[in-house]
């Protein structure tokens, strides 16, 4: 395999991981940090709203997810995030299916360690690419490097990578205005209150970041572009008011895209330290030998 096949490949699955990785939570809230306790709401808003704010205050979880678009990929991640301080943790992903598992296959692996950071990504790669680019087998992609790539998705990524936690899909329910509690049900064995709900994707994209009026503008068209007009979604919210399941489901020009996340362990205590300098290849210095099309794939995962 040709070392630019190898690099194109390596720098869009990373990209898309990283994007579909935060997707297992989103951007942070903003919100005080009152102490969620298992009472009985008048209202699914009430009831959503204890549930956005407790959520916020455990600060951590163990998160396992799936994700699939359309014949693109599938791909699951299984891990620990904490959001106290930015994003913080560590995410192991196994792509299964679809165009990219075939890619990441051709570069040495389906599977790829996730190291998030406050101020940049990490992807591990393929002892193939460690090979053709002098033994390191980890990129680094900083936060403000990525926000000058793909007009308002990068914008956008730099945004949800630095300000995230997994009540996202609370808030964009109440942010909606459309939500309906569904009923009681199960998830993973413990009783949990469903709620669903259909949002405007571009709007509250709006909503829940800090893009400049230009950027938001950028997101937008690209939002358009991919197809992706409104998305559903359906949460669970146990009785201490958090999150426990979520499901995300958007269609767009790719196919459908479709994301299942659960969350356990609140409060886990999470670690995660940046690689080895020299274990590490900047992906800016990717991108001058590789090009700019190297990154195909990021906005159409934005939505997620």
């Amino acid at each position: 395999m040709k070392s630019t096949t190898v690099r194109r490949v390596t720098l869009s699955v990373a990209v898309v991981t990283a994007l579909t990785g935060v997707a297992a939570c989103g951007s942070q809230s903003g919100s005080d940090k009152t102490v969620g306790k298992s009472v009985t709401h008048v209202s699914p808003l009430a009831a959503l709203l204890s549930a956005e704010k407790s959520t916020d205050k455990a600060e951590s979880a163990k998160v396992r997810s799936s994700t699939t678009l359309g014949d693109t990929m599938s791909m699951t991640a299984d891990g620990a995030l904490a959001w106290d301080d930015g994003l913080k943790g560590n995410l192991t992903i196994t792509y299964t299916g679809g165009k990219m598992a075939e890619a990441m296959r051709k570069a040495g692996t389906t599977s790829m360690q996730a190291r998030y950071l406050p101020d940049a990504y990490y992807a591990k790669m393929s002892e193939k690419f460690a090979a053709q680019f002098g033994g390191k087998h980890w990129i680094k992609y900083a936060y403000d490097d990525l926000a000058k790539l793909g007009g308002g998705s990068g914008a956008y990524l730099k945004d949800q990578m630095q300000n995230t936690t997994p009540n996202q899909s609370v808030k964009l329910l109440l942010a909606s205005g459309d939500v309906k509690k569904v009923g009681q049900e199960k998830v993973s064995g413990v009783d949990a209150t469903h709620y669903s709900g259909t949002v405007d994707v571009a709007d509250l994209a709006g909503k829940n970041s800090h893009l400049t009026a230009d950027q938001l503008a950028g997101l937008k068209k690209q939002l358009s572009q991919a197809g992706v007009t409104t998305e559903t979604i359906d949460i669970w919210v146990d009785g201490q008011d958090l999150l426990v399941k979520k499901i995300e489901k958007a269609d767009m020009a790719t196919g459908t895209m479709t994301s299942t996340a659960y969350y356990t362990d609140y409060g886990v205590k999470v670690a995660a330290e940046a690689p080895p300098a020299a274990d590490t290849k900047d992906f800016t210095e990717l991108m001058k030998a590789g090009g700019p099309g190297t990154v195909s794939g990021s906005s159409t995962s934005t939505a997620s």
